[in-house]
């Protein structure tokens, strides 16, 4: 009995078997990628070219262009994420880009703001907060206020301008907005330090830590996807994104000593003030 039963497991081993060499599973499509099947998974296609805030990627080196295409593979294929990420763009972005261009800032730094939040109002464990991940020191440094009952910095318009405020003067000092996005991660001495002692001042050239090495690589991934959805197989309807949300603002000068109370007083909920 067991020398059949090895039989019959072995005959449906070579049965399975040949049905993968055939190449008889099933076809499905997704999006625009084309057909893929159990065993066949298309890979992410890079853009034949792509720049950050006018400053080109040079995709002609092969280092660069691996980079960028473990960032596209990612982000691609990490589906509800960057779903999640395509949805409140939608909200956020015609908020955050005016700000941007009122203070000169290119319009590719809003994927900055999408790579480092999410577009939301988290905590980093370093203590980074809200859509633009300021440390406390760096919003008080720029008069936000920060203390246990006000967070300015989650307060988009004025972290926005916060943000805006450190760009400019890396940029400044870098005279490279490429530069100036890997030093809003690493910080402005640490990339001038490895710019001193490398002997360049290019990005794409600079020896840097893990996480500021993928960096602008993440952000031109988002980028790309973002502005053709389509080819990399996100097919959102508009009533799937995300609509911006009414608000008005309400001036006051006492401080605010019970916030639920605050709230019905203002025809609102706790939860709605609560970042």
């Amino acid at each position: 009995m067991k020398r059949i039963a090895i039989a019959i497991v072995a005959a449906a081993a070579l049965i399975v078997a040949g049905i993968l060499v055939s190449g008889t599973t099933k076809e499905k499509t997704i999006g625009n990628r084309g057909h893929i099947n159990y065993d066949k998974i298309n890979g992410a296609m890079l853009p034949q070219s792509i720049s950050f805030a006018g400053e080109k990627a040079p995709l002609d080196k092969f280092y660069v262009r691996e980079a960028l295409d473990k960032e596209m593979q990612v982000n691609t294929y990490w589906h509800s994420s960057t779903l999640m990420l395509l949805k409140r763009a939608n909200r956020w972005f015609p908020q955050i880009v005016p700000i941007l261009k009122e203070n000169n800032i290119p319009e590719d730094f809003k994927y900055l703001a999408l790579i480092e939040s999410g577009l939301e109002n988290v905590v980093s464990p370093a203590g980074a907060a809200g859509f633009w991940q300021l440390m406390e020191g760096t919003a008080r440094d720029h008069n936000l206020e920060v203390n246990k009952d006000v967070d300015e910095r989650y307060q988009l318009k004025k972290s926005t301008q916060v943000a805006c405020d450190y760009l400019n003067s890396a940029y400044q000092q870098f005279g490279s907005w490429t530069m100036a996005a890997a030093s809003y991660n690493a910080g402005k001495r640490r990339i001038r330090q490895a710019s001193h002692k490398q002997q360049v001042d290019n990005y794409y050239q600079l020896y840097l830590n893990a996480e500021t090495s993928r960096y602008v690589y993440r952000i031109l991934a988002v980028k790309a996807i973002y502005e053709n959805p389509g080819q990399y197989g996100f097919a959102l309807r508009p009533q799937d994104l995300y609509q911006p949300v009414k608000t008005r603002e309400v001036h006051f000068n006492d401080e605010i000593g019970d916030l639920i109370v605050f709230a019905r007083e203002h025809v609102t909920t706790y939860k709605m003030l609560k970042p």
